[in-house]
């Protein structure tokens, strides 16, 4: 659905974007992660046609965003961090003017309709936007992306700025619009992307550091896989459970955290996953689990290690670059 190949954009001497290569199939919900400045908004920007790059290509759809712009919008609905909104006018009024501009040919009021129950505010629809609450309003920008039913959505920061009710709501609505079309969220908010997206993206001066699902980043960075799990029973019965599930190669007992129950270390052999087989063999023997968790590294440990490992590399490259220049 979308190719970016050797993608670089330059302002002057700063390199912003530097050549970056990525992939994104159809229905996939995609998250781009990185820290404020690290070309985020910018690849964004660029994928959607708003800026123009310095080198490589962008396709949507097969259609080059330099050479056949228009057909290749078409298939963008994009929501800036900034929502693109006319606050003088009712939220109806907005998104049948966007309708209009983006000369959609379905049916006018069906489609907006739609889209309004479809994000609800269909309860708001005749009332200004200026009188709406900020929830609201990101809401109507989610919409007017909507409008023409883009295969490809792109929402950049979409809960910056909301209160924790109003974000649970929009990553519902994100959650439920990746159903039906491919989505790419843009956020420097690694619990936003770890709650909605299947697919991660870390970015970091320009460059991709890394692109896969949190599972797999966890699992290649993690030195520990361990697993750490509180259970009700003997010490002696629970260890030999333990040590006869398939890929443990070790069993250690913690001791009692909480009343009646036993924490418990479990190593798997290399390369094994352990904790489907754990709970079946636990819940066969009529075994009570209280808690099973991975030692594996977080998506937010993942991503401290990656962007401070960039951070490295970027500054001993500048001193690099400053001796061969003093020279």
């Amino acid at each position: 659905m979308i190719e970016v190949s050797s993608l670089s954009k330059r302002y002057g001497n700063f390199l912003a974007v530097d050549d970056v290569s990525f992939s994104i199939k159809k229905g996939e919900v995609v998250g781009f992660l990185g820290p404020n400045g690290a070309g985020k908004s910018t690849i964004m920007n660029i994928v959607t046609g708003y800026l123009s790059l310095t080198q490589g290509t962008v396709t949507v759809d097969g259609y080059d965003i330099l050479e056949e712009p228009e057909q290749a919008k078409r298939r963008i609905g994009y929501l800036p961090e900034i929502p693109p909104l006319y606050t003088d006018m009712t939220v109806y009024e907005y998104l049948a003017f966007v309708y209009d501009l983006k000369k959609v040919k379905f049916p006018k009021k069906p489609h907006i309709d739609e889209i309004l129950r479809l994000v609800k505010i269909d309860n708001v629809k005749d009332k200004l936007i200026s009188k709406l609450s900020k929830g609201y309003r990101q809401r109507v920008g989610i919409a007017q992306a909507l409008v023409g039913n883009p295969d490809v959505l792109i929402l950049d920061e979409p809960t910056v700025g909301l209160d924790p009710k109003q974000i649970i709501e929009i990553r519902n609505l994100i959650a439920r619009l990746g159903q039906n079309h491919t989505v790419i969220v843009s956020s420097h908010i690694l619990s936003e992307i770890q709650a909605v997206c299947e697919r991660v993206i870390i970015i970091n001066h320009g460059k991709i550091v890394a692109d896969s699902t949190p599972d797999e980043l966890s699992r290649e960075l993690s030195n520990d896989h361990s697993v750490v799990l509180r259970v009700a029973g003997t010490e002696d019965e629970l260890t030999k459970i333990l040590s006869n599930v398939k890929g443990v190669q070790s069993v250690n007992c913690l001791g009692q955290k909480e009343s009646g129950t036993l924490d418990f270390v479990v190593t798997p052999k290399a390369g094994a996953d352990i904790r489907r087989e754990i709970s079946e063999r636990l819940a066969s023997r009529n075994k009570y689990v209280v808690m099973l968790a991975s030692n594996q590294l977080s998506l937010e440990q993942v991503f401290m290690r990656l962007t401070y490992e960039a951070d490295a590399a970027a500054i001993a490259a500048a001193a690099k670059n400053g001796k061969a220049g003093e020279k």
